[in-house]
């Protein structure tokens, strides 16, 4: 026999053959995932219909609050990530401590230059070359804490995570803040910002996050599972984390561990601490939630999920089993089953398509269906009816939570990122054996698997900072009465700061104070005979009247734009045209940019 003849006759049959032979234990395992989920599901309509935990007042005195951010090459955006932060977070105590490497000398640059900008902004310098790990980076940012405390004092009361590309919600401290009096660790909500429907990749993290935030954590949390960490937005009690370095010799964070935020998490259910997942609720118009993007190209999300993969199912199992406990044990198994069930969901949706496909074309053909030597309809009916029930209600439920968040027509798009999140996850489960076993095979560690970070645009920002009306009252500027009836008396589309100046209440250096605070941008008095013509001519003259920027100076590779203007996406892109060096934004009054643009230009 030929080989054409092979693959036309033979082939065909031997390929009905396999597959028949893979229906059964592919039904049983989609029967049996299908059944776990709607076990959550149950869990979590039955923990919503019992309500959410009474929300805490934010009354009483602020604890002090230490943000961890660690970095490695985030020169790009933990600037722009404190820089914004500072401004919006309503909270009176808090500093940042940041990680470096000393191999990593932009992002160190960076920082310090954030030190000198922010007196609470502080460099956790690690000792030793990266890339490390995240926790290991964490751990010395807790001993540059507890060194920072030994020349500065008092201690801090709470310890938050974040990452250098988050977007941290204005009452996120405060909320942390008050459920702490009665829980060791909280974690709030991670929503990925929203990014266009045609965003296959991004849109996939969105679905995920309001899913699992939406009802699988509180699911979670109502059957007496351990609350993972998920890495940001977590905060943990000053005693909480003493508690781990006591258990754990002074290492708080599993510095092998690629997931170390997951594994803190069992960590702390086993020491009996407290955890609280706090369920979605909206304050200041938007959800109280860490917001960042996430990767949006497929290969950066198959190398952010292969990271995930290798700590939670690989690395967790490795170093705790599956607990003694046998309702902890269930999470393990919710957690780990994606090792089977990513490659399966991949595999049932090439199988589904072949078998509409050979199914059509028998019909077409006026024979019957068949797979290998059986009668495939029947059997194929019935393992659909069951399959597809189960698969409709999870990708329901799934639409449902995306919908409440990012809106329904976004959510119509669930169903074909499943399909394509199918073939990421099995890629990254694949590529998280390849990896996990190669190191294990040559006894090397694992080391960070970093995915590259984008920051907001600056309209995203927008909706994250602080009001300047309640800037204005709370800096004592204008009395809150009176700024109830500026209110009142503005026309519509008037800016509130612009109708308070004109109306007299102010003067314009109390408003850019109040914008300096709102912005996070520095508020300068710049003298023109400081400013070398040369500089002030980097950018043409009809850009700087247009735009209302102008060069003051270029230090540390930036140049240095004055303008009584918040900047704008579409400036920067304009900037990009006239120069490659990294634009820093500084405020200054109308008056004084008038003072300068007569007489430089």
């Amino acid at each position: 026999m030929s080989m054409v003849d092979w693959l036309v006759t033979d082939l065909p049959h031997l390929l009905d053959a396999a597959i028949a032979a893979a229906l059964a234990p592919l039904a049983a395992w989609i029967v049996l995932s299908g059944l776990d989920d709607l076990v959550v599901l149950f869990a979590f309509l039955h923990s919503w219909a019992h309500g959410p935990p009474a929300d805490k007042s934010l009354a009483g005195p602020s604890q002090r609050v230490a943000i961890f951010v660690p970095c490695w090459r985030e020169h790009e955006v933990i600037g722009d990530m404190v820089e914004h932060n500072i401004a919006a977070i309503r909270h009176d105590r808090f500093a940042f401590f940041i990680g470096a490497y000393p191999n990593d000398d932009p992002t160190v640059e960076a920082v310090r230059a954030l030190e000198q900008r922010f007196d609470n902004v502080h460099l956790c310098l690690c000792p030793h070359d990266g890339p490390t790990s995240k926790a290991d980076c964490m751990n010395w940012i807790y001993q540059g804490m507890l060194d920072y405390e030994e020349r500065q004092g008092p201690p801090f009361d709470l310890m938050v995570i974040h990452d250098a590309e988050d977007l941290i919600h204005p009452d996120e401290l405060g909320v942390i803040g008050a459920y702490a009096r009665d829980y060791d660790m909280i974690q709030i909500p991670v929503l990925p910002l929203p990014t266009p429907f045609w965003e296959f990749t991004h849109g996939l993290y969105c679905d995920d996050f309001a899913e699992f935030h939406s009802k699988d954590f509180p699911a979670r949390q109502a059957m007496g599972g351990f609350v993972p960490s998920c890495g940001v937005g977590t905060g943990y009690t000053r005693k909480t984390l003493e508690r781990l370095a006591d258990k754990h010799s002074n290492v708080l964070f599993e510095p092998s561990c690629l997931t170390e935020d997951y594994e803190n998490g069992l960590r702390l259910k086993q020491l009996g601490c407290r955890q609280l997942f706090l369920p979605l609720k909206r304050s200041s118009g938007a959800p109280v939630a860490t917001r960042e993007y996430f990767p949006r190209t497929f290969r950066s999300a198959v190398k952010q999920r292969t990271r995930w993969v290798t700590g939670i199912a690989l690395q967790t199992w490795e170093h705790h089993g599956w607990s003694s406990s046998l309702r902890q044990a269930y999470w393990l198994w919710r957690d780990r089953k994606g090792l089977v069930g990513n490659p399966v969901s991949l595999l049932s949706n090439f199988l589904f398509a072949y078998g509409a496909v050979t199914c059509v074309a028998a019909g077409l053909a006026g024979t019957e269906w068949r797979l290998g030597n059986t009668l495939a309809i029947p059997f194929m009916l019935k393992l659909l009816g069951v399959t597809l029930g189960l698969q409709v209600i999870h990708t329901t439920a799934r639409m449902a939570c995306v919908g409440r968040i990012y809106g329904l027509l976004f959510a119509l798009g669930v169903p074909f990122r499943m399909i394509y999140g199918n073939l990421i996850n099995s890629l990254a489960t694949v590529w998280a054996l390849f990896r996990y076993g190669r190191a294990r095979l040559r006894r090397q560690p694992l080391v960070w698997v970093k995915t590259d970070h984008a920051y907001p645009s600056r309209a995203a920002l927008l909706t994250h900072k602080k009001p300047l009306e309640d800037i204005l009252v709370g800096s004592g500027y204008i009395p809150e009465k009176l700024m109830r009836l500026a209110r009142a008396a503005k026309p519509e589309g008037i800016d509130i700061g612009e109708f308070v100046l004109e109306a007299g209440l102010l003067t314009e250096e109390q408003l850019y104070e109040a914008m300096s605070l709102q912005t996070g941008l520095s508020l300068l008095d710049v003298p023109p005979e400081q400013v070398p013509r040369r500089i002030a001519r980097t950018l043409p003259s009809s850009v700087v009247r247009k735009w209302r920027v102008l060069p003051v100076r270029v230090e540390n590779g930036h140049l240095h734009l004055a303008s009584p203007r918040f900047p704008s996406d579409e400036l920067h892109q304009v900037l990009r045209k006239y120069t490659r060096l990294k634009v820093r934004m500084e405020l200054v009054t109308p008056t004084n940019f008038q003072r300068l643009a007569e007489q430089l230009l």
